[in-house]
């Protein structure tokens, strides 16, 4: 930042319709204009069937979605810098379903 100019004092609150979600799952669109992030749950109950169920569709510059890139690869680096590295290939045997109640 130039001396002339010093960085903005940031304030974050939530709005009032501010909701946390889990996903496992985001699809993106692309366009001249934004980048589409559809968040959601993956259910698959038989090897042959699966279901997104998606919860959340955010639009973001794509200045947002490099910045975002950025951010995410290096945070990305510091958890497998810490935890290991995080493999994207599925498991070779899966581990089985639950049978019975889960306590």
């Amino acid at each position: 930042m130039h001396a002339s100019h010093p960085q903005p004092k940031i304030q974050i609150q939530k709005s009032h319709d501010y909701r946390e979600n889990y996903s496992n799952s985001v699809q993106v669109r692309v366009s001249v204009w934004d980048f589409f992030l559809a968040f959601g749950i993956v259910h698959q109950e038989s090897p042959d069937q699966v279901l997104i169920e998606n919860s959340q569709g955010i639009y973001i510059s794509p200045q947002q979605a490099k910045a975002l890139m950025n951010i995410l690869t290096q945070n990305l680096a510091q958890y497998e810098q810490t935890f290991g590295e995080i493999a994207l290939e599925p498991q070779a045997h899966p581990l089985p379903m639950p049978q019975g109640p889960i306590h």
